[in-house]
């Protein structure tokens, strides 16, 4: 006999578990099946262990500055097996919360490799070689993503490595190529430079993270070659070949091409879809690339199946996919729910400076048609940046001049993670230019950053 649920969520990931949570709080019984541990790619092998490893690279490099704030630390080293032992014990920690959570909301967990079957049904195959069948009235896939490579290049996970494993290394090589100028590669890249690795990032675009505005960008590639960073843009990977030691990675520009010699290659491409091997042949749900096709409820193209999250397709990021999570249950309880605005997506790079963002960039407001306002306020002439000693970076905001609505916001320097969320609720709430010019921000913080740049596009700042 088959465990019958109403919903089972396949994959506990940050779209997984979070849906399942609203599940249950919809009175629904809930069940979710994971291969591995709670939490998903996110939680356990990229959003919440890379930020620790982060930490420990800003603290370390903060250290080096104590001279610069009147202290003085001594010697100054680190021991990176304990720097990844914390990160790996911070995501342990957010694993525990997790199946607590499951526990508290009364979500039955089946751990072991799933399989879609006929009839709405997914067979479970458990470690201890069992095989349990969970059958649902509504099945959400929500399997997440795996790691991309570039044809011809093999990750052997020693010399030839992805993000999970640039997380765990035993020792801080000397020198790294990362192939791939995206989020993660520039987050890497701040983590190992800021521990002594020679670092070189290899971009194919124009310049490194392609989606963000190219103000913030060209901000950042000067951040980057201040700490030694190299960065190569507009450059092709032709290949990457392992020797005795290390790995040689041969590039081209222009029609020229070069060798770059380094101990560890990190390729750092992004993520497909995971589809493969989890049964949607079995039931026919429609896949475009790796990709499964939904609608803007979740609704695949066969009736009581949805699909949320990073196996849906970009943008692929943990906060999107607990918002498809919750917009499909909601779906499916009738509550007929809004679905995600995806023009009001947060991106954000939590290297140093942070980069953070949100709607359009000024090239793409133009291009849409827009006569654009744009204003700028950089942290340098900010009290609160000067006096914590961080003042790298800028607020960029892209109003529409007609009507004054804020139509994009980009944050390039200290805590622009956090600062975004003003500006995405003001987009939520269409907010203008002067309505955010006339809120009152707290002296002294970084926020006033943002009321200053929007002043700046009327011209009406005072401290620039």
């Amino acid at each position: 006999m088959a465990d019958k649920f109403d919903i089972t969520i396949f994959g506990g990931g940050p779209g997984g578990y979070v849906a399942a949570i609203r599940a249950s709080q919809l009175g629904k019984k809930v069940a979710l099946v994971e291969k591995d541990k709670l939490g998903g790619l996110c939680l356990n092998w990229g959003c919440i262990p890379s930020k620790a490893l982060i930490k420990s690279a800003e603290v370390y490099h903060l250290l080096q500055e104590a001279d610069s704030f009147g202290l003085s630390a001594g010697s100054v080293a680190f021991d990176f097996k304990k720097v990844v032992k914390r990160s790996r014990d911070v995501a342990g920690k957010l694993n525990k919360g997790v199946e607590f959570l499951m526990k508290k909301n009364k979500v039955t967990v089946f751990n072991g490799t799933g399989t879609l079957q006929p009839g709405k049904k997914i067979s479970v195959a458990q470690a201890d070689g069992k095989t349990v069948e969970v059958e649902s009235d509504i099945i959400i896939v929500a399997t997440g993503g795996t790691h991309r490579s570039i044809p011809g290049v093999e990750v052997d996970h020693e010399k030839v490595i992805n993000s999970s494993d640039a997380m765990i290394l035993k020792e801080v090589p000397k020198s790294m190529v990362i192939i791939g100028g995206g989020a993660i590669g520039v987050e890497f890249a701040y983590i190992y430079a800021a521990f002594g690795t020679e670092v070189t990032i290899v971009e194919m675009l124009p310049h490194i993270l392609p989606m963000e505005d190219e103000e913030i960008a060209r901000g950042l590639t000067s951040s980057y070659k201040k700490m030694g960073i190299k960065i190569e843009t507009e450059t092709r990977v032709d290949s990457v070949k392992k020797g005795a030691d290390g790995v040689e990675v041969t590039i081209s520009k222009g029609g020229k091409s070069k060798t770059l010699s380094a101990d560890v290659a990190l390729v750092a491409v992004g993520f497909s879809g995971k589809t493969e091997g989890i049964g949607l042949e079995n039931v026919g749900i429609a896949v475009d690339r790796t990709f499964i096709t939904t609608d803007e409820f979740g609704r695949t193209n066969v009736d009581g199946y949805y699909a949320i999250g990073d196996v849906t397709g970009p943008p692929l990021l943990a906060h999107v996919a607990s918002a498809e999570g919750i917009v499909a249950v909601e779906h499916i309880a009738g509550l007929n729910p809004a679905p995600v605005d995806y023009q009001n997506i947060p991106s954000c790079t939590y290297c140093h400076p942070q980069v953070a963002s949100v709607g359009l960039t000024e090239k793409a407001a133009r291009e849409a048609g827009h006569d654009v306002k744009i204003g700028r306020f950089p942290f340098r002439a900010l009290g609160k940046a000067i006096a914590v000693g961080d003042t790298d970076g800028f607020v960029k905001l892209v109003f529409d001049a007609r009507y004054g609505e804020l139509l994009g916001a980009h944050i390039l320097g200290g805590d622009a993670t956090d600062l975004i969320a003003e500006l995405e609720l003001g987009r939520t709430l269409e907010t203008t230019a002067h309505e955010i010019i006339k809120t009152v921000h707290a002296h002294p913080t970084l926020s006033e950053a943002i009321m200053e740049a929007a002043a700046d596009a009327y011209g009406e700042a005072i401290h620039i």
